[in-house]
Order: structure tokens, then sequence, then C-alpha cells
């Protein structure tokens, strides 16, 4: 068995954590003889359920789960910790809007970003899944410097498993037979879900999306619709945001980064830009990544027709305006804390 890796998981009371569990503990993310050590991180007022969460842990019996530690301390909760995975947020809910989530999550990961610089690994691989993702991400590597700006990451590989389930039904096939989906920019409703340079295989025969589907106008204008809308369509019919398939999501994202992708495959992920295809540096933005040894690479020079570069452009420009509306709440929050020590 291999030395365990610490891995922090914050709201982890939530149902999203619940469902992560059983991957975690049983090896499926990361192997089967890797052991795990969690660090399991909520509010006080949730100590209670997490308590519950334990206990089943406890009683599934798992190998190679080597301890488990509860906590309300972000002290505790980050302390050497290999991979940090950010649940814990204001939920959105039926009619929220994202700068409302926003205003109250800037907060909370400013807290924790400062606490991630101070008690991580400097080598700690870090997840956000908690909306809005990308923005949030942006804030906690702000304040996290001393971690490598490529260890940052914001989960848009829920989007990339929408898109590909949109296309496998719209032609009948299973959607692993398609590769080389990708999804630009924000998990929003500026989301671009990218098919240009996607393939489909279809009786033993690789052949492009485009061709598979052999109608442009679908795939520009209900496809895309479809992969925007499906978070809200999934909170308006369960009035609960989504939870298995953003578990699986969190698991596929895991796995490519452990393992590694496929040769001339790629996956989708909110990364920290590097200024590639014109996008602001630093920014956190879902670009199309190979990852080979741990490394994330973002997939250089795709050629890019008018209309991609236009759907790109607007989710860069929400983003940007995301940016700066986190900025404002991060400064407005420093002021009230430094007149409050006035």
């Amino acid at each position: 068995m291999k030395d365990p890796v610490r891995i922090v998981i914050t709201g982890a009371a939530g149902q999203i954590a619940y469902l992560l569990m059983h991957p975690l503990c049983n090896g499926d993310i990361f192997g089967k003889d890797q052991t795990i050590i969690l660090h399991l991180f909520n509010t006080t007022r949730r100590m209670t359920a997490l308590q519950g969460l334990i206990m089943e842990i406890v009683d599934s019996n798992y190998p190679l789960l080597k301890n488990i530690i509860s906590t309300d301390s972000e002290q505790i909760a980050f302390q050497d910790v290999d991979f940090a995975i950010f649940l814990g947020s204001v939920p959105r809910k039926d009619a929220t809007h994202r700068k409302e989530l926003l205003n109250d999550n800037v907060k909370i990961f400013q807290s924790q970003g400062i606490a991630l610089d101070k008690f991580a690994k400097k080598t700690v691989k870090v997840l956000v899944v908690s909306n809005p993702a990308n923005t949030n991400c942006y804030i906690l590597a702000r304040c996290a410097p001393s971690i490598p700006r490529e260890n940052f990451t914001c989960l848009t590989h829920l989007d990339h498993n929408r898109a590909r389930t949109q296309i496998a039904s719209r032609l009948q096939v299973l959607p692993d037979t398609i590769k080389n989906i990708i999804i630009w920019g924000n998990h929003s409703s500026t989301v671009f879900p990218d098919v240009h340079f996607a393939t489909v295989s279809i009786d033993n025969r690789k052949i492009s999306v485009y061709e598979a589907v052999q109608n442009d106008n679908w795939l520009r204008d209900d496809f895309i619709a479809a992969v925007r809308k499906r978070g809200g369509d999934i909170i308006a019919a369960r009035k609960l945001t989504s939870s298995i398939s953003v578990a699986k999501a969190i698991v596929d994202h895991l796995k490519s980064w452990w393992y590694g992708t496929n040769e001339n495959e790629w996956i989708s992920m909110g990364v920290i830009s590097d200024g590639s295809y014109g996008v602001e540096k630093g920014l956190v933005f879902s670009y199309p990544v190979q990852i080979k040894n741990g490394k994330i690479s973002i997939v250089q020079n795709l050629k890019l027709d008018n209309w991609s570069i236009e759907m790109i452009d607007k989710t860069h420009k929400e983003l940007i305006e995301e940016k700066h509306d986190a900025l404002q709440v991060k400064s407005s929050e420093y002021d009230q804390n430094k007149k409050s020590k006035i």
C-alpha cells in the first residue's frame, strides 16, 4: 500500500460530499493501492450531520481509509493536505442570481484561501466545485499566492459530461464513444460547449460530430441551450441542485488529474489562464487540457472560426465582470475589517 494522501473536503455534510465518499474511499479515484486520510470540514452548526456521515463511512469498513478528521477549524482542515475539494458555499436556489451567489461566497473563499496558503502543502491540488466556481477559484488562488497557479482548477467536467450526453442522445450512441468536446469559459449561462473538434465512433469508424449530426442549426442553438440550462432544469424539477452528476464529474476530473489523459485526447477544466486564445491572464477559464504526470497543459493552436471566437469572447467578458465584482466585494470586506479594528 502507498503512503496516504490527505484530502480535505469543505461542505462535507452536504449531499455531493455524501455521494463522493464511496468512490473516494473505495479506491475508484486514486487506485486500489492508495490509502487516504479524510479531512472533513463544515460549519459548526452542521457538525452533528457530519458525525452521521462519519458513522456511515466507518460502518462501510473501507480498507484504504486510514483516518477521518472532522472539524470546523480551517487550520485543522487544511493542515498538510494533498488535495482540496471545495464544495462548501452559500448554495444556489431556484431564482438565485449569480451576482448574489458571488457576494455571499467571496468572503468564504477569501478566508479559506488564506488558510489554504498557510497550512496546506505547497503541492496541494485544488478543485473548486461550488458556484460561481470560476470566480470562487479566482478569489481562492488570489488569497493563496504561495501555491503554484497550475494547481488551481474548477469543475467544468460537469458541462463536458452534459455536452456528451446531448450528442450521444442525438446520435443514439454511448457517451464514451464521443471524444474531444471542449467546454470554453465560465460555468454559467454563457458557457460555450464546442464540438468543432469532437469525434464519435459509429460502426467502428471515427467521424466528426458535425458530420454525424448533420444539423448545424441544432449544434449552434438547441444543443448549446440544453447544456447551459441543464443545471437550472434540474433545480426546477428537484427543487435541489445537481448532486449525482456533480459527484461523477468530480470523480472524472480527479481521475484525469491523477492518471493523465489518453494520447490525442483532452478533457475540459477550469484553469488559471496563461493568456491562451486571448483570455486575460489570471482568470479562471475553462479550456481543453491534456494531463501528463500530474501536469495540466492547455491544448494549443486550435483553429477557431469567427463564430467560435465570438462565443468565447462573450463568456470571457462575463468572467472579467465577475472578477471586478468579486474584487469590489473583497475590497469592501477588507475596509470593513480595517474599520472594526480602529
